[in-house]
């Protein structure tokens, strides 16, 4: 009984242990990988998640922080590392022409190969994989010995010859393995290497770009013209013979640091300064206007069905709360064609009505309007749920002392139940204005930031949020997806929430004191 007592915990520790081993051991081996591949962020995050839960897991003293540690690693993971990447991006030209490492876009450009002699007619005669290649020169037939196709690499000789008998194989078959036949170098007897460079065509070729010895500079051994890396634009470019660079960039770019430059385009580049101002005293406006707005008809909804006297209030709460459950993109797209300027029913009503027609969707006002609207309505049941619940712990006690006094609805109103209501719900107001702050599904399904402003450097539209503004930044950029900016605006963004946060917090601090 005790020997059996005794070889369990030792062998769950020899199994924790070998759990840890193959745990260490596969995400070494990923780690490996990453950095091979420079991925170094993704190869950093992985060395600091794996270490930090071998070392909870392996030693005694922090054996007991197992329980914590998936949120630990879910914070670092979802929260940390996407903040750190997104500011690090943010001081580089990353964009969508600019995405490769320097030695990367350097092997690009040094892959690329020019025909430099005469071109020759091939074909392949064999079968079952083993063929022979035939290039039809001037001199006559020159002819490979049988090659497997499906492991064709390096070079291969050929001799002058007839034309082999085997049967000609077709264009099928050349296309099917045309990437073995563009990595073969064919050798004829006076040792000039040819390439493929058509379906059924082997050229003299050699490489367009040749590496000097300061392994940065390039040569077009085409045209001798001589390229240089610009750090300053992330671009190959051609430079002078006073070492001026001079001429369009060469694709594909690299990733250089670029300082500052991202924030400062932000604050100096007149097409982007007007829309970001515009833009986030927009987004200040709508995040605190609907706090305001849903507040107030979700506070006056719970009164309403709080009330005593009212019959059927069970029925009103069910009706009033369910565009709480209808999920929200759905929500969104009925207001959308609702509003629809030509065939939506809002606009039916108000020119049967009153023979108006608003501009929903091309005003920037009324797309404005619009937009608080929808969002009260989407927001409203929430607040109407906390202040049913907070309306029940205010003492009656107050409303008969107020009878007694002679206020009547309005005094008890504004004296006792909105105050005593707001108190305890600032924290979640704080909350709601971060949320809409940063409430891009709302503005991507019913406007997509439109009506669009005229004369900025990147697309900008009336009603964006700064968060969708970054968004339209990064991937809707006629000129190139320029994630280096997007990431400039989205730290500011941060920076904006989590200081109005903290302002919130620290007023709130000060009237509960």
């Amino acid at each position: 009984m005790t020997k059996t007592s005794e070889k369990k915990p030792a062998f769950r520790a020899g199994l924790k242990w070998a759990a840890l081993g193959g745990i260490s051991i596969l995400n070494g081996y990923a780690i490996i990988l990453m950095y091979a591949r420079a991925e170094y962020a993704f190869a950093l995050l992985t060395l600091i998640l794996t270490s930090l839960g071998v070392y909870v897991f392996a030693r005694k003293r922090t054996y007991a922080h197992r329980y914590i540690f998936p949120g630990v690693a879910g914070m670092i993971l979802f929260i940390i590392f996407p903040l750190v990447y997104t500011i690090g991006l943010a001081f580089t030209n990353y964009s969508g022409t600019n995405q490769l490492s320097f030695e990367r876009a350097q092997s690009v450009l040094m892959a690329q190969r020019f025909q430099s002699g005469e071109s020759y007619q091939f074909s392949l005669y064999g079968q079952d994989n083993l063929y022979q290649l035939a290039l039809e020169t001037d001199e006559g037939v020159f002819v490979s010995d049988p090659v497997d196709l499906t492991t064709l690499s390096g070079a291969v000789s050929l001799r002058q010859a007839s034309m082999p008998s085997s049967p000609k194989a077709p264009l099928k078959t050349v296309i099917q393995h045309r990437q073995q036949l563009s990595e073969v170098a064919a050798v004829l007897p006076n040792g000039e290497q040819l390439t493929m460079s058509g379906l059924r065509k082997f050229a003299a070729s050699q490489p367009l770009y040749a590496l000097q010895s300061d392994g940065e500079t390039l040569i077009n051994q085409k045209s001798q013209q001589v390229y240089q890396p610009n750090a300053a634009i992330g671009f190959y470019q051609e430079v002078d013979s006073q070492g001026q660079f001079i001429g369009e960039p060469m694709s594909p770019g690299f990733v250089v640091s670029a300082g500052w430059a991202n924030f400062t385009r932000i604050f100096t580049d007149p097409g982007i300064q007007g829309p970001f101002l515009s833009i986030f005293v927009w987004t200040v406006l709508f995040a605190g206007l609907t706090v305001v707005f849903t507040l107030a008809v979700g506070v006056v909804l719970a009164q309403v069905v709080s009330w005593e006297a009212l019959k059927g209030r069970g029925l009103y709460r069910v009706l009033l709360i369910l565009p709480y459950a209808v999920p929200a993109f759905i929500s969104i797209l009925i207001f959308k064609g609702l509003f629809n300027q030509s065939f939506g029913e809002i606009n039916q009503v108000l020119e049967g009505l009153f023979g108006l027609s608003p501009s929903w969707f091309t005003d920037p006002f009324l797309a404005k309007s619009m937009i608080l609207i929808v969002n009260t309505w989407l927001g409203y049941p929430y607040m109407m749920i906390l202040a049913m619940g907070l309306l029940k712990a205010i003492p009656d006690d107050l409303y008969e002392a107020s009878a007694m006094d002679g206020a009547g609805p309005l005094d008890n109103f504004f004296r006792i139940t909105l105050p005593m209501l707001v108190k305890p719900m600032i924290p979640l107001l704080i909350a709601t204005f971060a949320f809409n702050f940063n409430n891009f599904v709302l503005i991507q399904l019913l406007t997509n930031g439109a009506p669009d402003m005229l004369g900025t450097s990147v697309p900008a539209g009336h009603t964006d949020l700064l968060v969708s503004y970054t968004y339209r930044i990064a991937f809707e950029g006629s000129g190139g997806q320029d994630f280096g900016l997007a990431g400039a605006i989205a730290t500011i963004i941060f920076l904006l929430v989590g200081g109005l946060s903290l302002l919130n917090m620290k007023f709130t601090k000060l009237d509960a004191e």
